[in-house]
């Protein structure tokens, strides 16, 4: 029994270790880039020594693979808090509720977006990791749920995900990244129920 606890003592530590490593590591690439961030950088910003870091990450590739990560299990949970169940002009609007709600004024979130913007000409696998973990979920969930429902009539549900997921990353973007609020500006209720009514049209019922 004492070598189950000592054991699930070092895990624990070890997790809360890896997490102050990556809560040091975020700010260095944001403000650097990723090519400019270095390992030395990394261990100084987390308060951590070398051989420390390259314990839990064996390089900055595995680094960022695992800010990716742990961005996009954040991004998951809250969005899919709560099951995609019901009539689809409600859940369809309080998932783009959900989706704006965590992510528009997520300045640390829009940041990381930047970067691996700027960082997709030269490190290509960086951002197709990206949507492997943020935006592909994202995608699939919405089509399962409609395809669930094929009262919507939809003759093709997963292009219908893509423009649903892809239209609010959009407004994202173009309201905060793009500084589109002060160019263009326009009320997320306004856009959503615009969206939602795009897909589920009183003609198709």
């Amino acid at each position: 029994m004492a070598k189950i606890k000592r054991e699930e003592k070092l895990q624990r530590s070890a997790v809360d270790k890896a997490e102050q490593i990556l809560r040091g590591a975020i700010p260095e690439f944001l403000k650097n880039g990723y090519a400019c961030t270095s390992m030395d950088k990394v261990a100084k910003a987390a308060g951590v020594s070398k051989q420390t870091l390259y314990s839990h990450f064996t390089d900055k590739e595995g680094l960022f693979t695992a800010l990716v990560k742990r961005m996009a299990t954040k991004k998951y949970n809250f969005v899919c808090s709560q099951p995609l169940e019901g009539e689809p002009k409600q859940v369809l609007r309080n998932l783009a509720d959900r989706i704006l709600t965590e992510n528009i004024n997520d300045s640390e979130y829009l940041e990381f977006v930047r970067l691996i913007i700027a960082e997709s000409g030269n490190y290509p696998d960086l951002s197709k990791l990206f949507l492997n973990q943020v935006a592909k979920p994202a995608v699939e969930i919405v089509t399962k749920y409609l395809q669930e429902n094929p009262e919507l009539n939809l003759e093709d549900p997963e292009a219908t995900a893509r423009i649903f997921v892809g239209s609010l990353v959009y407004f994202i973007l173009n309201q905060k990244v793009l500084h589109g609020i002060e160019v263009m500006p326009m009320t997320a209720e306004r856009y959503v129920d615009n969206l939602v009514a795009l897909i589920v049209r009183k003609e198709r019922v």
